[in-house]
Formats: structure tokens, C-alpha cells, sequence
């Protein structure tokens, strides 16, 4: 059926074979332009959001690391405070010569040092 009609050759039908093609063009470069614009948004997003979790993770890590240290602080300031005692101590002589008598088993003279071992506790 189409074959045998004989398209019309005057101005008018030129007229809207060109405005046809051009919105077809126009309708064209549209999709193309709308293809990229999403094609980029897509790519920045992804690349948006591998960084943001990445971030996380590493922000994650930091946390933990960081609680770690809290806590080795915290031992060392127990520490810390320990020897500060420990030096207060020493700076008195009878705690040295308890110390002595003690660790070393030195004695004053005419002294007996009894070393006596503590009880065992029952386990219960």
C-alpha cells in the first residue's frame, strides 16, 4: 500500500520533512546529552560514595586505635602514680631496711629474720 502512493513535491511537505528531521536531530543530541549527564552522575556518585565509605572505615579504625591508647594510657598513669609512691617510699630509711630484710634477708645485729609462707587459700 505505501509503495504505490507518489509522495507530493511542493513547499509545504518540504517544509515538514525538514521541521520533522530537525526535531528528530533535536530529540537526538537530547538522549545523547541526558546519556552523558546521567553516565557522569553515575560515576561522580560511585565515586562519592566508595569515598565516603572508605572514610568510614578508616574513621572506624582511628576509633578503635584510639581507644586502645585511652586505655594504655590509663595503665601507664596507674603506673606511673605506683612508682611515684614507691620513690617516696624509698626516700625513708625504714622502708629500705625493711626492704632489706625482706628481699636480701640482711638482719641488724643479734636479729633472727623467720621467713614464713602465707597460708594457702581453700578454693571454694
Amino acid at each position: 500500500m505505501g509503495k504505490n502512493v507518489t509522495p507530493m513535491e511542493n513547499a509545504y511537505v518540504r517544509q515538514q520533512e525538514l521541521i520533522t528531521k530537525s526535531t528528530q536531530k533535536r530529540r537526538k543530541r537530547l538522549v545523547r546529552r541526558l546519556t552523558v549527564f546521567f553516565l557522569l552522575v553515575f560515576t561522580i556518585s560511585g565515586m562519592l560514595i566508595s569515598t565516603l565509605l572508605s572514610r568510614a572505615e578508616v574513621l572506624e579504625q582511628k576509633k578503635h586505635e584510639m581507644e586502645k591508647m585511652e586505655e594504655k594510657l590509663s595503665r601507664l598513669e596507674k603506673k606511673q602514680t605506683i612508682l611515684e609512691e614507691e620513690i617516696v617510699k624509698l626516700n625513708d630509711d625504714d622502708y629500705i631496711a625493711k626492704l632489706a630484710r625482706r628481699d636480701y634477708f640482711l638482719s641488724d645485729e643479734g636479729e633472727i629474720i623467720f621467713n614464713i609462707p602465707e597460708p594457702k587459700k581453700d578454693k571454694q
